[in-house]
């Protein structure tokens, strides 16, 4: 990627994930330690800052995150197929002015006396104009991109390889679910603002979303794994068969909106069990991986675990695993629900802290200095990550609730507090991976040259 404008882009957007991974770190550190016994004793929280700050950690690691890598992925995507020479340029420019200021938005409303915290599913949000904002913009700046990579699709100049069909495809999935949320929002439309309505705004296309992410970690491991042993991970063939498992996915959440109120609860069900079509494509790549793994190693011996590619890989995988089968024993009400999704986020943030280290800062050409640094976060990040989950599912089996902290938990078994230790020594060790994460790859990227 040598033309300027290309350069400028691709590090634009990994500077803007870089800040809502910082952002959201800061306050998970926050939110676990507010959740510990009796802190609430040392340390007065702010009003209302355990709901706000939750929303705050989720839209940032969770939407602004992993859209901003997207946003990355389809910079890339379409200076490729276009033979660094892209229809529309101005559409990048103009959805990353769009992306930094709602960024801005986003985060402004939650240091500010007014608005309601709404912890819905998916997508929670703090009832106020600016915050509304925000996301709306954020959304379209999203949207732009996919635009762009889409009308220089057809008549390319440049390769369509696997990697980016997978990018292509993941644009049209996001594009799937700001249809499912504009669906649900007009159905909605001139109801009161409150939960209830974010709940239904944002439940159909946040389940698309989920798609999305798993397309997303399963382009990370392609790209790492095949980093880690020089050659494709699984056969191209395969991963492309697999990524048309995400395009008939796309058509068929849409259409769960069309034929269903996505409101309803019928609707709500039909998404809810939606959500396992998102296992079958997975399993298919991870095992197929396993298979080629296991022959590259019988060909060439045992595997280079100093190799940031190969441990990203393994241990994205493996937190992944452990939050996949937590998952099987969640009911929305107990801290289970939090240890599920906080190791299978765990889990793509590492695929994800493999794609800057392997493949996004090589890419600029911006060499990094510490290999040791960056294996010493990814051990960090997923063994904090595992024991918070952990801590997180033993708590939520003595009843301890979902959104609460301190003292409202109202916990008293001696197992459900072992639990909650363990929690925010997770979350600690985690949040050290974390910071190291921000710090190595900051560094790199604010000092890359945008010149040719």
């Amino acid at each position: 990627m040598q033309p300027s404008p290309a350069r400028r882009e691709l590090k634009s957007w990994c500077i803007l994930a870089l800040s809502s991974l910082g952002l959201a770190g800061i306050f998970a550190f926050l939110l676990a330690f507010s959740r510990v016994p009796n802190v609430q004793d040392i340390f007065p929280w702010p009003l209302q800052f355990f709901q706000k700050g939750l929303v705050i950690h989720v839209v940032f690691s969770f939407v602004v995150w992993f859209l901003s890598l997207l946003g990355g992925l389809l910079t890339i995507a379409t200076y490729r197929i276009s033979n660094s020479n892209p229809r529309g340029r101005l559409l990048g420019t103009l959805s990353l002015w769009l992306a930094y200021v709602a960024f801005v938005l986003l985060f402004i409303p939650g240091l500010m006396d007014r608005g309601e915290p709404s912890l819905n599913n998916y997508v929670p949000v703090i009832i106020d104009p600016l915050y509304y904002t925000g996301l709306c913009l954020f959304a379209s700046s999203l949207a732009l991109q996919c635009i762009r990579l889409l009308i220089n699709t057809p008549a390319h100049q440049g390769p369509f390889d696997p990697v980016t069909k997978g990018i292509a495809v993941a644009g049209i999935l996001y594009l799937a679910a700001l249809l499912c949320f504009g669906i649900s929002l007009e159905l909605r439309w001139g109801s009161a603002l409150d939960a209830g309505f974010n709940e239904d705004v944002f439940w159909a296309g946040g389940h698309v979303l989920q798609f999305l992410n798993t397309l997303l970690m399963v382009i990370a491991w392609y790209i790492v794994g095949g980093t880690a042993i020089s050659r494709p991970l699984i056969d191209p063939r395969i991963f492309l068969a697999i990524v048309g498992l995400f395009i008939i996915a796309a058509v068929a959440l849409v259409s769960l909106s069309l034929l269903f109120d996505p409101t309803s609860f019928d609707g709500r069900q039909a998404y809810t069990w939606a959500q396992y079509g998102m296992a079958p494509p997975t399993l298919a790549f991870v095992g197929a991986a396993a298979v080629n793994l296991y022959l590259h190693r019988q060909q060439s011996g045992a595997f280079d675990w100093r190799d940031p590619a190969l441990l990203s890989l393994f241990l994205s995988v493996a937190v992944f695993g452990i939050g996949g089968v937590l998952g099987l024993f969640v009911d929305g009400a107990d801290t289970r629900t939090p240890a599920h999704y906080h190791g299978v986020i765990g889990g793509v943030n590492i695929a994800f802290i493999g794609l800057f280290f392997c493949f996004l800062f090589p890419v600029l050409n911006a060499p990094i200095r510490s290999i040791r640094s960056v294996r010493i976060l990814l051990w960090s990040y997923a063994l904090g990550q595992t024991l918070h989950s952990l801590g997180l599912f033993l708590a939520g089996g003595y009843g301890a609730p979902r959104k609460t902290a301190g003292d409202a938990q109202g916990m008293e078994a001696l197992g459900a507090e072992i639990g909650l230790y363990m929690m925010g020594v997770g979350a600690l060790v985690a949040v050290i991976g974390g910071i190291m994460f921000i710090w190595i790859a900051g560094r790199i990227a604010f000092a890359i040259k945008t010149t040719s």
